[in-house]
């Protein structure tokens, strides 16, 4: 398969035509089940108001339903095409668009377990609310892309594989700033992180000017006007952020402080369960199946703590819990249809939106994905995709492809090439494509 433009190699830069259609609260996509708008939510953030006017405009304007992004973003689907004026005016008053003209370039992730689990890494959801008023309180910033993507890592490394064009990965008392393809950073300050990952995209919009190749992404720039990273340790340094040159791969090495970073992963979020923290502290962790909740499970969720963390593998974790506590609202969530321990079958798979919200999509993949989760095993996850777009597919390789066909789908795997297979087979060769590949590292 084609990469995509923001995948794509340097040997072939990108030159884009047209301006970012990405959809967002303001700007609402026309889809084949009505509008669609996606709300950007920093680093999943949210609090309990703001989750419950979420789940009433799921409900009053769309189709009672909202979908968890592979961005930590929310998605509200169904919607009529004369609701953007009171969809917006809701958000308003939930504190979601607090700059409207910056709305679409507020993607942020983090690591959703920041300060909550007993790993005794830094705290970096701090610097989240510090970075967002600064993207919007900055007027060029309002250039970048509905797709550029900030990455705020506490050092476990699960955040830092998912692509993001500038990351920020806490190394002791410090953080290393960094470009996407830059095998080096620059070590600064934790009190100067989110400024410098501000400035770092700044450095990334100069090098679009120069380029006129209007890139989205960091990885789109052509080898010419490729992101340097002393250029960007100097513009630091004339901002006031003092710093030095340190290797991506070992950040606390270069920083002489604390344990290593693991080796980051292809992007496994959080186990669901319970978190145990310090103190006696719990926090939760569940799944929506395929990515999607109803308001219900919405509003049960927002109500347990009055606070909320979407993370990037269509999860939320539900912060501010005890020991005592934990255990009883666990099980009220399963009850309720999330997933909820590491063995559940539908932790394994995602699909795309499919039929009948997307005009491109050849088959209900979503459909076809609840009725194989629980008769299918093996170590790969799966994903189910509606065309060759495989929209929504997870960060790394190794996972099995299920793309829906006119004929049926097409499934391939890790060292598995790419074969046609009828409907009736599926369950059938999707086990078989799971089982024969070693669980990966993720």
């Amino acid at each position: 398969m084609p990469q995509p433009p923001s995948a794509a190699s340097r040997d072939e830069p990108v030159i884009r035509e047209r301006g970012d259609a990405c959809p967002g609260a303001l700007r609402l996509h026309a889809a084949d089940d009505g509008f669609l708008a996606r709300i950007r939510i920093p680093g999943g953030l949210l609090d309990g108001p703001a989750a419950l006017l979420l789940a009433d405009a799921a409900e009053r304007l769309g189709d009672g339903h909202l979908d968890l992004t592979s961005r930590g973003n929310a998605q509200l689907r169904g919607l009529g095409e004369s609701c953007g004026g009171e969809l917006a005016e809701l958000l308003d008053r939930a504190g979601l668009l607090p700059a409207p003209s910056h709305e679409r370039v507020r993607n942020v992730v983090a690591s959703p377990l920041s300060g909550l689990d007993a790993s005794g890494l830094p705290d970096v959801s701090g610097w989240v609310p510090l970075l967002d008023r600064l993207l919007c309180a900055d007027p060029g910033a309002a250039r970048l892309s509905g797709r550029f993507l900030f990455a705020l890592d506490d050092g476990r490394g699960d955040v830092a594989p998912l692509a993001g064009d500038v990351t920020l990965t806490a190394c002791g008392d410090g953080a290393l700033v960094w470009t996407a393809g830059s095998p080096e950073g620059v070590l600064v300050a934790a009190g100067d992180a989110p400024r410098a990952a501000l400035l770092a995209a700044n450095h990334f919009l100069d090098a679009v000017a120069r380029a006129g190749t209007r890139a989205w992404r960091v990885t789109e720039l052509p080898p010419e006007h490729a992101l340097d990273v002393r250029v960007l340790g100097e513009r630091l340094a004339a901002a006031g952020i003092p710093g030095r040159v340190a290797g991506v791969s070992a950040p606390r090495a270069a920083a002489e402080a604390g344990p290593d970073i693991p080796a980051p992963r292809a992007g496994d979020g959080p186990e669901p369960g319970i978190v145990a923290g310090p103190g006696g502290a719990a926090a939760l962790s569940v799944l929506a199946p395929l990515g999607r909740l109803t308001a219900a499970q919405w509003r049960l969720l927002a109500g347990l703590s009055g606070r909320m963390r979407l993370t990037p593998w269509r999860g939320v974790v539900v912060p501010g819990l005890t020991h005592r506590t934990a255990g009883p609202a666990l099980d009220a969530l399963a009850a309720a249809g999330l997933v909820t321990a590491p063995g559940d079958p539908r932790r394994s798979v995602t699909a795309c939106t499919g039929r009948p919200g997307c005009a491109k999509s050849r088959a209900d993949v979503r459909a076809d994905a609840r009725a194989l989760a629980s008769r299918t095993a093996g170590p790969l996850p799966v994903h189910w995709s509606g065309c060759e777009r495989r929209c929504g597919h997870p960060r790394g390789t190794a996972w099995v492809d299920l793309v829906a066909t006119p004929d049926g789908y097409e499934i391939s795997a890790p060292g598995r090439p790419a074969a046609p297979v009828a409907h009736a087979d599926l369950a059938e060769a999707l086990t078989a494509a799971r089982s024969t590949t070693p669980s990966p590292s993720l």
